[in-house]
């Protein structure tokens, strides 16, 4: 069975505990999907630990809802949640993602190489690597350049008809441009401009 993120962003309202508003202090911004549709356990490890097996040290570990969770997502979530249809619940403010380094590395890999068939494009397959390659892999997409594990941008070559690719194990990268995550952090950021860095935040769980 895969693991699937489900959730959505979250803002404060600028008037949460006044006297004049009545309002939920936590309201949806827009749900994930339509930012995010990837299952890439690499970057679910990196900001919340599940699937966690390249061993990267989370942001935002197993924090569980909000208490103050908006309606919306409350809807989405907390059913599931309680359930135990999902796990993994977290949440992470966009003041916490701004300063993730890109250049943090995990434990126990050095990049990760993805291959897929041009006769089936759809099919990518990916797997974590140490210094020294599982031999399983190498049959399949052949020696690498000598760029491949030793630079620091990803690096792309082909084996007879399988499209194969090498990129650094970084923060960077896992959350970087070839990712959907810039999207989720785009919309994160404009609404920090507004409500401040701890006032938005990305509320989560797997299933």
């Amino acid at each position: 069975m895969g693991t699937d993120i489900y959730g959505g962003v979250e803002f404060r309202h600028p008037y949460a505990g006044t006297e004049d508003y009545e309002g939920e202090p936590w309201v949806t911004a827009m749900d994930l999907w339509p930012l995010y549709d990837e299952t890439d356990y690499t970057s679910f490890g990196l900001l919340f630990g599940v699937r966690n097996y390249a061993g990267f040290a989370p942001v935002a570990p197993g924090r569980g809802l909000p208490v103050d969770l908006s309606n919306t997502m409350h809807s989405s979530l907390a059913s599931w949640v309680a359930r135990g249809d999902m796990d993994g619940a977290s949440w992470v403010s966009w003041r916490e993602l701004a300063s993730i380094d890109p250049a943090t590395r995990p434990d126990h890999f050095v990049g990760r190489v993805t291959w897929q068939e041009t006769s089936r494009s759809w099919m990518q397959h990916r797997q974590l690597v140490s210094d020294e390659w599982p031999s399983e892999v190498l049959a399949v997409v052949g020696t690498p350049p000598v760029e491949a594990g030793s630079g620091s941008q990803r690096v792309e070559w082909t084996n007879g008809d399988v499209v194969c690719a090498y990129e650094p194990l970084t923060a960077g990268t896992v959350l970087g441009p070839d990712s959907d995550w810039p999207h989720v952090f785009a919309v994160m950021r404009a609404l920090a401009g507004r409500f401040g860095d701890d006032g938005v935040r990305l509320v989560v769980a797997f299933d």
